[in-house]
């Protein structure tokens, strides 16, 4: 009875072990990758767009080892939201919650109400060249023969 105790104590703790890690990462930029290596230039194995939830398996320095729809890869911790935030002494005792938005543009300094007061400020200003270059893509493979022809020794 006791061997019986001893190697369900041990199973369960090698799971809890296992399954320590296993956290829920929310991604807070507008489109990622994850990656087949914790590299930057490392092949895309699947791209993530903003608020999209992954399964963090481990850390590995600045990068997380992630699994999304089914495929395992690494995503840089500078992609992906790991806490929750609470927001408390406005009114009293009582707690609210701030939502994954408004974390993320608050970490960027950037809202829609800053948005509009600068262009209400600077009507002469025309966005629309701003607008234009945050949905300028290049491809991975174009980026990589840049890198390549350019002789550029990254990691």
């Amino acid at each position: 009875m006791k061997i019986r105790l001893y190697i369900i104590s041990m199973l369960t703790l090698t799971f809890l072990a296992a399954s320590a890690y296993a956290e829920t990462l929310k991604v807070i930029t507008k489109e990622n990758a994850i990656r087949e290596e914790c590299r930057f230039f490392s092949p895309v194995r699947i791209k993530v767009y903003y608020n999209d939830t992954v399964e963090a398996v481990s850390k590995e320095g600045d990068w997380f080892k992630v699994k999304y729809k089914g495929i395992k890869g690494c995503i840089h911790k500078s992609a992906v939201e790991e806490k929750t935030f609470r927001l408390t002494g406005l009114l009293g005792s009582q707690s609210k919650t701030a939502s994954e938005d408004e974390v993320s543009l608050a970490g960027k300094g950037f809202n829609p109400q800053v948005e509009n007061s600068y262009k209400d400020r600077h009507p002469e200003l025309d966005f629309r060249v701003v607008d234009s270059i945050g949905e300028y893509r290049i491809s991975e493979e174009s980026l990589r023969n840049f890198i390549k022809n350019g002789e550029l020794n990254l990691p």
